[in-house]
């Protein structure tokens, strides 16, 4: 049953998308606005098919940790579900992608008038002035900027650096960090075909604060987030699938 509905959730995915996203197109000439609430109601519209097609549920918490307005949040990653999720808890969220996502056709159009922040990751020094400037921009315009710290999914159990973008912004920008941590791996995992029933839990941690120098908060940012993640994979394995729900 897991291969069947993960077969029609990818189906229902896929077309549907493709569906929406020429739907949308008009939003490309429309404030920009229009962009962030057409894309939220497509990342809802995600989570409710996970819901009904594979059983697969979202839960938030922490949810007192949640920043509203320009801020900096630093995600583990693990899958493309949460690229979803989080601009559909965040709003109008400044999310760091790789550059090659905007030549995708359309989607990339979408990244690039949603004003996302784009790393040219074969840029090093000049990537790194750019994303930081970037960041500045969006947390001024009122923004919670979204960085994934190890730069991409890694999958539940493996071991990653995390990379110094983040420690720049923070750095320079002195701001607190909102840490969160994810359960989404054991559920939807990097490029698997299979969508597996249970509840992926996305939990906002406490915020780090901003006063910490480079090398403490580099240590706390990881200690938190990996504990919490760790948390989360172990709780997956035993606990009953209960808990408040969104979509």
């Amino acid at each position: 049953m897991i291969v069947l509905r993960s077969l029609i959730f990818n189906v229902v995915f896929f077309g549907g998308t493709t569906v929406f996203a020429i739907a949308m197109l008009p939003t490309l000439i429309l404030p920009r606005r229009a962009l962030v609430v057409s894309g939220k109601l497509w990342s809802r519209r995600v989570v409710a098919m996970l819901r009904l097609i594979v059983g697969m549920r979202v839960e938030i918490r922490g949810r007192e940790h949640i920043p509203q307005g320009g801020a900096l949040v630093a995600a583990k990653h693990q899958s493309a579900l949460d690229t979803i999720v989080m601009p559909m808890i965040l709003d109008d969220a400044a999310c760091a992608l790789k550059r090659e996502l905007i030549f995708i056709p359309v989607y990339g159009w979408y990244l690039l008038k949603a004003r996302q922040i784009v790393i040219d990751r074969s840029g090093r020094a000049r990537a790194l002035k750019r994303l930081v400037h970037d960041a500045a921009e969006a947390i001024a315009a009122g923004r919670p900027v979204v960085i994934f710290p190890q730069g991409t999914r890694v999958a539940p159990g493996e071991d990653r650096p995390y990379l110094p973008g983040l420690m720049a912004i923070y750095a320079r920008l002195g701001q607190p960090v909102t840490p969160v941590a994810v359960s989404s791996g054991l559920f939807w995992g990097r490029r698997s075909f299979i969508k597996r029933p249970g509840t992926v839990v996305f939990e906002f941690l406490p915020p780090i604060p901003s006063d910490l120098g480079r090398a403490a908060f580099a240590e706390a940012l990881e200690t938190r987030i990996e504990s919490a993640t760790s948390a989360l994979a172990r709780e997956a394995e035993s606990r009953a699938e209960t808990g408040p729900f969104i979509g």
